[in-house]
This record gives C-alpha cells, structure tokens and sequence, in this order.
C-alpha cells in the first residue's frame, strides 16, 4: 500500500478537465478508427486493429494513472501545477494519433501485412520514423510527469511529506527522470544505426531500449523496499 495522505481528496476543475482530455484522447484512437464498420470485412479488419489500440491505451492509462495518483497525493494548484498539467493535456492531443499510428504501423510490419495500419511501412528507411516519433511522445509527456513530481517535491515542506512520502516521491522523480532520458537515447540510435536490412537486429535497438525503464523500476523500487524496511526498523 503506497503512503501518500489525501491531499487532493477535492476534485478540483483541473483534475476534471485533464481527465475529460484523457478520456476524450482514448475515444480519438478507437478501434474502429475514422468510421463505424459497415460490412462483416470492414469489421474483421477494425478487429484486427486491436493489438494496436490495446497499446496505445495502455500508455495513455500510464499517464492519467500516474496523473491521478500525483493530484491525491499532493492535491497541488498552483500556477506550476497547473501550466505543467495543461502542458500535458497538450501533449497528449498532439501524439494521441500519431502514437497509434506508430503501434498500428508496428504491428502491420510484424505481422507481414496481416494486421492493417492505414498505412503501411514500405521500406526499412522509414523504421526511424517510428522510432523518434514515440520517443518524441513517450519523452515529451514523461519528462512533464518528472516535472510534476519535482514541484511537489521542491514544495515537500509546506506538503508536510512524511518520510515515506519522501522516500516514494524520490523513486517517482527518477523513474519519470529516466524516460526522457532514454527517449534521446532511442532518438540517437534511431539517427545513428543505418536503416538498411544489413543492419538486422540493430534496427530495433532504438526500441528495445525502452524496455531498460522497467528494468530500472525494478531496481529503484528494490532500493525503495530496503529504505523503508530500515526507516520502520527499531532504533
């Protein structure tokens, strides 16, 4: 159970209006895209969409979550808080789409064709695209949840954060930290490894590099573990 008190047990219009754009964000990227399915092939092609749009929405879950618990935790409304959410919002509605462009275009190239994307990837020059359009999404909107956990964070004392809270708040500061972080580092490599088919398994470095954050939330959350046990310990 995570320690943070309730301190934006309110739900203020901020809170609203950054939900409302994450819900209406999900309905922009539905599975059965641009139109509702008028045939049996149409609707068997907007199925095959799923896989895609499962993605997509389980990154956008990540952030209204992360968002969600960030104004319970801190219950902050100020002018910083406030840009940064908008910021946010922002960023959502401007690669909402893209992003699942990107999910769909990956999984059509995947699959050899098989699952529709709209459009297809027609040569292995354009894998790159890919790449530095998510890291672009991915990065942008991470390095606003760091800057999020940093306002609380430069506030901690009128927040009144506990130990705990203070311990929990740190690992959040470095996980979001490490996004943007390894968003540059996709982009780098994206830019760097030659987009030909000689190139095999390197091409798709500049996405098999995200999977580092999860391993490195591992680890901050095996340090948080043995923090926490040592501040309960007995003096």
């Amino acid at each position: 159970m995570q320690p943070f008190k309730e301190r934006g047990a309110q739900v203020t219009r901020l809170e609203a209006f950054v939900d409302a754009a994450f819900a209406f964000a999900i309905t922009l990227m539905a599975v059965a895209g641009e139109s509702i399915p008028d045939s049996v092939e149409a609707l068997s092609n907007a199925m095959k969409g799923i896989p895609a749009f499962a993605l997509a929405f389980a990154l956008i879950l990540r952030f209204w979550s992360a968002h969600a618990h960030w104004s319970r935790a801190f219950g902050l409304d100020d002018a910083v808080s406030v840009r940064l959410s908008l910021l946010l919002v922002m960023l959502l509605l401007i690669f909402v789409y893209p992003v699942r462009m990107v999910f769909a275009a990956l999984f059509n190239f995947l699959s050899d064709g098989w699952l529709p994307a709209g459009f297809a990837i027609t040569e292995v020059a354009q894998l790159p695209v890919l790449f530095i359009t998510f890291a672009a999404a991915f990065g942008s909107m991470g390095a606003v949840m760091w800057a999020l956990h940093l306002r609380a964070w430069q506030l901690r004392e009128r927040l009144q954060l506990d130990p705990r809270e203070r311990l929990w708040t740190r690992v959040r500061l470095w996980n979001w930290g490490l996004v943007p972080v390894v968003a540059v580092v996709s982009v780098l490599l994206a830019l760097s490894i030659p987009a030909t088919a000689h190139s095999g398994w390197l091409l798709g470095l500049p996405g098999f590099v995200f999977f580092t954050i999860n391993l490195a939330e591992v680890g901050f959350r095996l340090w948080l573990r043995r923090r926490l046990h040592a501040l309960e310990a007995p003096a």
